[in-house]
């Protein structure tokens, strides 16, 4: 479905992706994760055609930069930060809605879900909205359609709490028929969602961990990880799974049930800049 081959993105000479070789299936639901500057919006911006790159990027097997059009008639996608747009909501729900071929009042009854009242704001620039409602207009927009990928850059980012709940509801409806990229600094909201977790560190894919739908209460996982330093946090956190330290504290080694790996990556992912390898063994016990 979406594939990434050597994919290397460079600003003034920053290396921001260092060859991804990545595939993602029909029907996959990928939590990305990775500290700020890890590359996660860039490896998106590349998926959307929005930047030139090294390597090859495809999507249903067209390119993102030739064939934007198609790819992007394909794709619903709420970005990280809302665009400036200064067109009225009103204008803007019927223009996306005439791009993507569905009804305004699709767009409408999700916004209306997300607790966004669009008939009272029809006339306002979108620039001039607030933040948590431009969100729910945007995510409004994404699945108000039938894309067959939904990429989402921090979608919850500015949302309530209720909203925040009822988007993901809004998710979980889709689960049979989307294939979805959620990147997020909150593995716990996605971990319900997602059937794999991919973390990047430098520009580079550090864990591509596959989540089995049904895992089973009694899998375990051996788990080991080496440290670039210790962090008296870090193990903390690790000593609250039992794990056990060696080489100065910087190999930990310990096991994991399998029902609670993405609970335990969302809690490592916060010292991603600490980790120089991570390893995660499945073993039925």
């Amino acid at each position: 479905m979406i594939q990434f081959t050597n994919l290397v993105k460079t600003f003034r000479r920053i290396r921001v992706l260092d060859g991804i070789d990545l595939d993602i299936g029909l029907g996959e639901r990928i939590a990305l994760i990775g500290s700020n500057g890890a590359g996660k919006t860039t490896l998106i911006r590349c998926l959307l055609g929005e930047y030139t790159y090294d390597g090859k990027v495809t999507v249903a097997g067209l390119d993102p930069r030739s064939n934007r059009t198609a790819v992007l008639g394909n794709i619903g996608f709420v970005p990280q930060l809302p665009p400036p747009l200064k067109m009225p909501v009103g204008q803007l729900i019927d223009f996306s809605a005439s791009l993507c071929g569905t009804e305004p009042q699709r767009i409408h009854a999700i916004a209306q879900r997300l607790g966004l009242d669009v008939d009272a704001i029809q006339t306002r620039q979108f620039v001039r909205l607030s933040g948590g409602m431009k969100q729910k207009l945007l995510i409004a927009i994404a699945l108000g359609r039938d894309a067959k990928v939904l990429v989402m850059d921090e979608p919850a980012a500015n949302l309530d709490p209720e909203a925040r709940k009822i988007f993901f509801d809004l998710l979980a409806e889709r689960l049979e028929d989307a294939t979805m990229i959620i990147s997020s600094h909150r593995l716990d909201e996605v971990s319900a969602l997602v059937n794999r977790v991919i973390e990047m560190d430098m520009g580079k894919i550090v864990l591509d961990d596959k989540v089995a739908d049904d895992v089973a209460l009694t899998a375990r996982l051996a788990c080991r990880i080496v440290l670039k330093r210790f962090e008296p946090a870090f193990a903390k956190a690790l000593d609250g799974w039992n794990f056990t330290s060696c080489d100065n504290d910087l190999v930990w080694q310990g096991e994991i049930a399998g029902p609670d790996r993405l609970r335990f990556l969302g809690i490592v992912s916060r010292y991603t800049a600490l980790i120089a390898d991570l390893s995660l063994v499945e073993n039925a016990s």
